[in-house]
């Protein structure tokens, strides 16, 4: 099974903006959503964005207007633009893949591979 490898966590003070970026093997995630999927201490996980294929993209109401994901196929990579960050943005963050069978899905339980984290701090 491929890993997804994320990069580009990191700490901020709120208001800041980080980069985060998924190395996608493309072979093998080209008919799949790329999503971005974070953790917080104690909490379930929660699906943060997704990007189909075609480019098509979905948000949850927490972070719409303020993230952003988009997908470089030349350079398989998935990547996700967080400005304005907020103390409750303070997560792990995964990259995860789910089959496009499922559509524009944020449910973290429709995604089959997962990468190992990249932790993302906004102190206030």
């Amino acid at each position: 099974q491929v890993s997804l490898v994320e990069s580009g966590g990191g700490s901020v003070q709120a208001g800041g903006s980080l980069r985060l970026s998924c190395a996608v093997p493309g072979f093998t995630y080209s008919n799949y959503c790329m999503g971005w999927v974070r953790q917080a201490p104690g909490e379930e996980r929660e699906g943060v964005a997704v990007i189909e294929s075609d480019g098509d993209t979905s948000y949850a109401d927490s972070v719409r207007g303020r993230f952003t994901i988009s997908r470089d196929v030349a350079k398989n990579t998935v990547d996700l633009q967080m400005n304005s960050l907020k103390p409750e943005d303070t997560a792990m963050y995964y990259c995860a893949a789910a089959s496009d069978t499922y559509g524009l899905t944020l449910r973290p339980q429709a995604y089959s591979d997962w990468g190992q984290g990249t932790q993302v701090t906004v102190s206030s």
